[in-house]
């Protein structure tokens, strides 16, 4: 550990749950603990479930662009030559009626300015990981990069200078947290996140990689690391951490750069 250096290499937020990140150099922190912005829009059917890509594979071959200062976002649906811009807050209307006509069913938008829509309500905090786990996961697929494992597992955080899982380091015993810090923000991590579906399939068109799992769950198995928490994998379809982020550091800002302690 003498040489590691645990960095910030790269920030992303999606600002509407399910499609395309962006990358940022400096982000806030929410009172609940999310990013400012990460999730801050999603899209639910009539019955109130998402509309995502767990759901829905469609949703994959939707592109998006955004402006964050004027909160717009420019679509490019699959076999069309047109791209459309919305403003998310005053052209909900508009949006909800071309994305209805692209799924085929009626959707809604929503906003949540205070945590957004993660996955885990009990850990909104960003999701992290290291970049040269991202490197051996695209090492057990041969014709993956590992661009591509990115934008699979979509994680909020991203930290160079460290080896492969050296993430699974922020996590502990059930009920169990672990105190760390990233610049000035506190941090606790809370368990490895457990993968859905949507990692097996391309990021950009929806298709389904043969035996993905299998192949995850074999490698990640014989790959943990003597320092992972192993009582916390009761299987290994898990990657990346998920966090809490105390009220007090509500405010605060993580940036690019930024270095990992452990507390």
């Amino acid at each position: 550990m003498v040489n590691e250096v645990p960095t910030v290499a790269r920030l992303s937020i999606f600002p509407l749950k399910s499609l395309d990140r962006v990358d940022v150099e400096v982000v806030a922190v929410l009172k609940s603990g999310a990013l400012q912005g990460d999730r801050e829009f999603a899209l639910f059917d009539k019955s109130g479930h998402f509309v995502n890509g767990k759901r829905h594979d469609r949703m994959h071959r939707i592109r998006a662009q955004y402006d964050l200062q004027t909160q717009q976002v420019t679509l490019h649906l699959e076999d069309s030559d047109q791209a459309r811009t919305f403003q998310l807050e005053q052209e909900r209307d508009r949006l909800e009626t071309y994305l209805s006509d692209y799924f085929g069913f009626s959707v809604e938008l929503r906003q949540n300015l205070e945590m957004g829509f993660p996955d885990d309500t009990d850990s909104p905090g960003p999701t992290i990981v290291s970049t040269a786990t991202l490197a051996a996961i695209a090492s057990w697929y041969p014709d993956l990069e590992v661009e591509a494992v990115r934008s699979r597992f979509r994680a909020n955080i991203e930290i160079d200078g460290v080896p492969a899982f050296w993430e699974d380091r922020l996590f502990g015993q059930a009920a169990e947290e672990v105190a760390f810090q990233i610049g000035a923000v506190q941090f606790r991590g809370i368990n490895p996140c457990q993968r859905c579906v949507v990692v097996t399939r391309d990021a950009q068109t929806g298709a389904v990689y043969t035996n993905f799992q299998k192949t995850f769950v074999a490698q990640r198995q014989a790959s943990l690391p003597n320092w992972a928490e192993r009582s916390r994998f009761n299987h290994f379809f898990r990657l990346a951490i998920n966090t809490q982020v105390p009220q007090t550091e509500a405010g605060k800002t993580i940036a690019i750069g930024d270095r990992l302690s452990l507390s």
